[in-house]
């Protein structure tokens, strides 16, 4: 503790070239000033001022020292900050944009308002490539590799894409056997909002074949119209197995040419980059982290 107040004594006297004038900063006098800075120059074996009568000024040792002090003393505020702001209860508005897929997120939030009441959720569900910075948000969530320097990420989990149909469906249709035979079934088809292209469907097909054209029974903009649809039996759908682990368990609807769907997503957690985030946002980012794709137990 001498050493650390012997540091901060330093910085004072190097910032206001005074004895007397640090004193006053510090709430002590010149005289306890001046008896600080020879202990510490003793103890270091090095000159750390030039003194005359009219001036001080930091020697190159002093200077050399003066920057090792400074990130010292930032790093020990910084800690400070961080221990305090731990022991703060998340509270507040928290602004945040999700892809439209209420299934994943929907139950997770829920349990997340109940653990934490005096924090303000401000939802906004939207597919399109929000700037996190520039329109408020205090964190979003989004598949793909963050590429944004200026936010924090933290992976949530990851997603395999499933081709499914229900039991009615395949027995009236058949089951496809190869990418191909989907040619001749019915397919429910998702539309990008931002850009109006339809997804593709991620196929392993021959390296002389043709990228298929599906047939389009249908098209829409979200998740729960195709599972709706696929479970009514009236088409197949092309689907992350998130969003279709209940009706896959208990039989409504069926995997098809799983060994020709390779395709895996990811989703983070974004959030403006900062050393130290703030309670709530750190509260969202932990919960998020272990509840929405929670680790799988392993049998036996």
């Amino acid at each position: 503790m001498d050493s650390l107040n012997g540091f901060i004594v330093f910085v004072q006297v190097a910032e206001k070239r005074s004895f007397v004038a640090a004193g006053r900063e510090l709430g002590v006098s010149a005289s306890a000033v001046g008896k600080s800075v020879v202990r510490l120059e003793k103890k270091l074996g090095v000159r750390l001022f030039h003194r005359s009568t009219r001036n001080i000024t930091l020697t190159a040792e002093g200077t050399l020292f003066l920057e090792r002090c400074r990130r010292i003393l930032a790093e020990i505020e910084a800690a400070e900050l961080e221990l305090s702001q731990s022991k703060e209860t998340p509270r507040g508005r928290l602004r945040v944009s999700l892809p439209l897929v209420s299934s994943l997120v929907l139950p997770v939030l829920g349990d997340f308002m109940r653990q934490y009441p005096e924090i303000e959720l401000d939802l906004d569900f939207t597919d399109r490539m929000v700037d996190v910075i520039e329109e408020g948000f205090d964190a979003v969530v989004r598949t793909g590799d963050p590429v944004d320097s200026r936010l924090s990420a933290r992976r949530l989990g990851s997603f395999q894409m499933r081709l499914v149909a229900s039991p009615d469906y395949l027995n009236n249709r058949g089951i496809p056997k190869s990418p191909i035979d989907l040619l001749q079934h019915s397919c429910l088809h998702y539309r990008f909002p931002n850009s109006g292209k339809l997804e593709t469907w991620a196929l392993q097909q021959e390296p002389n074949e043709a990228e298929l054209q599906l047939p389009t029974s249908m098209i829409c903009n979200n998740i729960d119209t195709r599972v709706c649809f696929a479970l009514r039996g009236l088409g197949i759908a092309y689907l992350p197995d998130f969003s279709i682990r209940e009706p896959l368990l208990d039989g409504r609807l069926c995997t098809v040419l799983a060994d020709k769907v390779k395709h895996t997503g990811v989703f983070h957690i974004l959030w403006p980059a900062s050393k130290y985030p703030s309670p709530k946002v750190r509260a969202l980012v932990d919960f998020l982290s272990t509840r929405v794709f929670p680790p799988k137990k392993i049998k036996g």
